[in-house]
């Protein structure tokens, strides 16, 4: 996933950190600025954070200094008495905001991945403040008419295609963010944003301590039967770090369905396990979401009355590929059908596999992960505890996810050790192009940690532009389970995918090259910057990456043929559960957006519960990926009528694999291809027809549905 975090989205004219040849407002600072690791550009490489110097203390003060340096910039843009040029009002935007992005890339960073109590409280805290210098620049009258006067006479300027699609970008942003509306309209739209710039940093806050309170904690060991040794060693250390020893944890990981599910053997512990991850947030206590997110909901309604629109998701689908919510409607429902009759199907599989042991229950959610992999185990003869010992995290790393990038883009890595770092698992990467030359840093944070949010993504400390004279730092952020001291880190092939998806989004971020940085690497519509990323992920699988980094971490043994092949056949296997669920959120996710302003909203269980029930995908079965209640995508990560996002672009990523398997599969000649035409142009030009000009053609949703074993594939 890219992240779209709160602060990264209202700080959204300050898109890089970097020297600039024009220096800021002068300011006032006291004795606390004096000495803030954020006033100035950093002097490390490629002007990365250094964690030795920043201090928890030093981040309310750079936003808010931040902040005050931006409007200060921005008013003078404005106010200028020289007629409107692109040099004077978008150059001068793009160099705006300098000391608030180098904090917010920082701050960003650390309270998604290594929070604390204090970090928590000044995210709230300066949440409003951000929403309210954001709405000081899109609500400034005197700064739109500036931009909308080089906007009306853009054709006719001469500007290449770059700066016009920079014009056209904020122009669009500007009349999105309200700089059409009356100044009372203006400002009852500063008070929502306000309020949701609040609620969403409480709401991220209240699910990171909903999960850690849910972890499951046993005391007989005989509880946790079926999982590994390894497993249950680090379950030990988990509760011991946890002030719990002699006892076994097993944390709650970001989606609903949890990995040891897979494996436990007691039911019972099973379903412990999965209630706690359901009612994760569902407490009655200070951690319970439900109110934060029924009130989010309908300020999000009222916003886009506001703006003229019928519902939040036409507002904010105007932007993205899909355009608008029919669009969106339409897509989803071509794979709903499909996808619930494989579950079925799939459910029915399981459900024999139950009866035949004499279980003497129906299937349950906390049951289909257990018994799906006994039915897979029969079916392919693939054991999940066969395949993790060829996948050692260091050996996927750097002979799986670094040799594809460098057979594809002729790219190379060097660890560096010599840059501090904000937590002992996390290592730093120097990234060489093919020509030998430094382009950018990859830190990768991979283990899980009571601190740190569920699920994986990428973000930026410091973003790529040719204006402002920046190289990209990218980071990959999982949770993955952290072996026992000692103990290799194996992980399953889900966790291999994951690794492949968010470095791909790390070369989009990369790979960059682009002059501004507001349409600079992966600042894309969301149903596109999923594509590079799952795109990625395909080489996961393919022969040539896979025997480079599949190997026994005992022995360095690649993994047997016959093994691979058992992990080829089983590919489409539990793809209606797999699509199923991921569909359950990309429409809950929209009916949550979809409602009408004013809408009373009572129950948030029984509203999700209609809002599946009414799309068909109410399968008891088949949780969806994400209830509303945990639902982090959409309620504090940018997100928001936007989860359709992953299923659309895996229609463009398989379409584009089945491109260059026809035109020759891994060689220098594709990857860069795909480097210069896609990976390179960032949010340069439209994006349909930057996909267009890259596959000749429009997408084609045949080669997805064939991945899925939704289709017989075409001979």
């Amino acid at each position: 996933m890219k992240i779209y975090s709160a602060l990264t989205l209202m700080a959204v004219v300050a898109f890089s950190s970097c020297k600039n040849t024009d220096k800021p407002a002068a300011t006032n600072t006291d004795s606390m600025l004096s000495n803030n690791p954020f006033i100035n550009p950093s002097t490390l490489p490629f002007q990365t954070a250094d964690f030795s110097k920043i201090k928890d203390a030093d981040f309310k003060p750079a936003i808010e200094e931040g902040i005050k340096q931006q409007l200060a910039e921005i008013e003078k843009i404005a106010n200028d008495s020289a007629a409107p040029t692109f040099e004077n009002v978008f150059v001068a935007m793009e160099k705006s905001g300098q000391m608030l992005h180098r904090v917010n890339g920082v701050f960003g960073l650390l309270t998604g991945a290594n929070t604390n109590p204090t970090l928590q409280k000044v995210s709230e805290e300066v949440a409003p403040e951000l929403s309210g210098a954001e709405d000081a620049i899109f609500l400034n009258s005197k700064l739109f008419k500036r931009v909308e006067a080089i906007y009306n006479k853009r054709e006719d300027l001469k500007l290449d295609a770059e700066s016009k699609r920079l014009v056209e970008y904020y122009y669009q942003k500007f009349v999105l963010s309200g700089a059409n509306l009356s100044d009372q309209a203006k400002d009852s739209l500063k008070k929502i944003n306000s309020e949701e710039a609040s609620l969403s940093a409480k709401f991220a806050n209240q699910l990171l301590g909903a999960a850690k309170g849910a972890a499951l904690v046993v005391s007989d060991k005989a509880e946790l039967a079926g999982l590994s040794d390894g497993e249950i060693d680090a379950a030990a250390a988990a509760a011991k770090a946890n002030g719990q020893e002699g006892k076994w944890m097993i944390k709650i990981q970001n989606t609903t369905q949890q990995p040891a599910l897979q494996s436990l053997t007691v039911r019972a512990t099973r379903q412990k396990l999965f209630e706690a991850s359901w009612t994760r947030a569902e407490k009655g206590d200070s951690n319970d979401t439900r109110a934060t997110i029924t009130r989010i909901a309908l300020i999000r309604a009222q916003k886009a009355k506001l703006l003229g629109y019928p519902n939040y998701a036409a507002w904010t689908l105007v932007n993205q590929m899909a355009k608008n919510v029919d669009a969106v409607e339409q897509f989803l429902n071509q794979l709903i059908p499909a996808a619930t009759a494989k579950a079925k199907v799939e459910a029915a599989d399981i459900q024999k596999v139950i009866d035949s042991q004499k279980g003497g229950f129906k299937l349950e959610p906390w049951d289909w992960n257990f018994y799906a992999e006994q039915v897979r185990k029969a079916r392919y003869d693939l054991d999940e505890s066969q395949v993790k010992p060829y996948f050692e995290l260091d050996s996927v790393l750097k002979n799986g996810v670094f040799y594809a990038a460098t057979q594809l883009y002729g790219i190379t890595f060097k660890e560096r050790k010599d840059i501090a770092v904000y937590n002992k698992d996390v290592r730093v990467f120097e990234v060489i192009d093919k020509d030998g030359s430094s382009m950018a840093l990859f830190y990768c944070d991979y283990f899980k940690r009571d601190n740190k949010n569920g699920g994986a993504w990428m973000d930026n400390m410091v973003g790529q532009s040719k204006l402002l004279g920046t190289k990209p730092v990218v980071y990959n952020i999982c949770n993955f389970t952290k072996p026992a001291d000692g103990q290799p880190a194996l992980i399953s092939f889900g966790d291999v995918t994951t690794m492949f998806h968010e470095f791909g989004h790390a070369l989009h971020g990369m790979f960059s090259n682009v002059t501004y940085p507001s349409i600079s690497g992966t600042s894309t519509a969301r149903d596109f910057v999923e594509f590079p990323s799952q795109f990625n992920e395909h080489w996961a699988s393919y022969p040539d990456i896979f025997k480079n980094y599949a190997k026994n971490y005992k022995t360095g043994e690649p993994m047997p043929q016959e093994l691979v092949d058992k992990i080829k056949k089983a590919a489409t296997f539990n793809q209606g559960y797999s699509l199923t669920e991921i569909l359950a959120a990309a429409d809950l996710d929209m009916q949550w957006h979809t409602i009408a302003p004013g809408t009373p909203i009572q129950d948030v269980d029984k509203f999700e519960a209609e809002a599946l029930r009414n799309t068909h995908l109410d399968l008891p079965q088949v949780p969806t990926r994400y209830r509303s209640s945990y639902f982090l995508h959409i309620w504090a990560n940018g997100y928001a009528a936007g989860y359709y996002a992953y299923t659309w672009t895996e229609m463009l990523d398989d379409d584009a694999f089945a491109w260059f398997k026809e035109h020759g599969g891994l060689t220098r000649e594709n990857g860069q291809r795909f480097r210069d035409m896609v990976l390179s142009r960032a949010n340069t030009e439209d994006l349909k027809e930057m996909y267009h000009n890259f596959m000749g053609r429009d997408a084609n949703i045949q080669p997805m549905l064939e991945n899925r074993g939704l289709v017989e594939a075409k001979k």
